[in-house]
């Protein structure tokens, strides 16, 4: 049982991974209202070939459509799993040291991301729901790698007790990270990953150009108002993108300096993940400058959430560090 749990529980990781894969592409690719229905695509379980136009006002774009549903079909065939492993960790309760509540906790979350998806649609890609929705995915993934590193990560060892301090700073690095996380997803489902244009360091040929903040981080939501594209004017999206620059660099100073903190200090062994996340930052940062110089290229913009998927889980390894044994000096 142990080895069966061990094997769908990283068949599970994966697939998790993918997802916030295919719904970055879904989302980038402007497919997001592919299938203006929900949970199927036009009244099917598959993409038709054509729809009634009396039905339905938005026509039938068979590319984007198929890419909604394959994002739908990885996204159920990842509940169904999750919805296993709960029923395996109740079933065999005693075969498991850890408490069951992560296992509780990821199949809540799992069932409001089913409802997030569905209001996505409903509310017609609305930011609030499409925002929360992209965080419900990394949730559902930090959840799984938990319990991932629970089962397959010995304990790391400290020699003079410091491993306390390293998960305060993990704890502050993993806070940060989820707040620039949200930021992007606000920043994609506004459209404003380019609204400084093609300009790196400056926006639109200046520093600071004029930026509306009040507008721009509004959570208000209009019934009925198509989202897609985005509706805000420039000076709103010009604010968001700034936000995010300035977030990116905030994020690349703290999780920088702790990585190369932990990699200079010898009296703390995290194995390979300081170096992980060094080199995952220095990516991830030359993925969002390419966003901006390239005029947001499909393939660069997933591969920065990917990248985002990646560290949050280096960063998460680093907070679920557990203090080992004093080694001998």
């Amino acid at each position: 049982m142990q080895k069966t749990y061990s094997i769908l529980l990283s068949l599970t990781l994966g697939l998790a991974l993918l997802v916030i894969v295919l719904g970055a592409y879904t989302r980038l690719s402007d497919a997001g209202l592919g299938c203006p229905d929900w949970p199927g695509c036009y009244g099917h379980v598959g993409v038709p070939e054509q729809v009634d136009a009396n039905q339905f006002e938005r026509p039938l774009e068979h590319a984007k459509a198929w890419k909604e549903m394959v994002h739908r079909y990885a996204a159920g065939m990842l509940g169904v799993l999750i919805l296993v492993l709960f029923v395996l960790r109740v079933r065999f309760r005693r075969y498991f040291e850890a408490s069951i509540w992560i296992p509780t906790l990821l199949l809540a979350t799992v069932m409001f991301q089913a409802a997030l998806g569905m209001w996505t649609v409903t509310h017609l890609l609305s930011p609030p729901v499409v925002t929360a929705h992209l965080l419900g995915g990394f949730t559902t993934l930090a959840l799984l790698w938990w319990l991932w590193l629970q089962r397959h990560v010995p304990r790391f060892s400290t020699l003079y007790g410091s491993i306390g301090a390293v998960r305060s700073w993990a704890l502050g690095a993993l806070l940060l990270l989820i707040a620039q996380i949200i930021l992007g997803g606000w920043t994609s489902t506004h459209y404003a990953a380019v609204a400084c244009g093609v300009d790196f360091p400056l926006c639109q040929g200046q520093w600071w150009p004029a930026s509306d903040f009040r507008t721009a981080f509004s959570f208000e939501w209009q019934a009925g108002v198509n989202y897609e594209f985005g509706t805000l004017e420039n000076p709103a999206r010009t604010a968001i993108h700034l936000t995010h620059r300035l977030g990116a660099l905030l994020v690349f100073l703290y999780l920088g300096g702790l990585a190369w903190w932990l990699i200079r200090r010898r009296s703390v062994s995290c194995g390979i993940v300081p170096y992980a996340l060094l080199v995952l930052l220095i990516v991830q940062v030359s993925l969002g400058i390419s966003n901006v110089v390239f005029a947001l290229p499909l393939v660069v913009a997933t591969l920065h959430t990917l990248g985002a998927a990646l560290l949050l889980l280096a960063v998460v390894a680093l907070w679920q560090q557990k203090k080992g044994k004093v080694l001998n000096t």
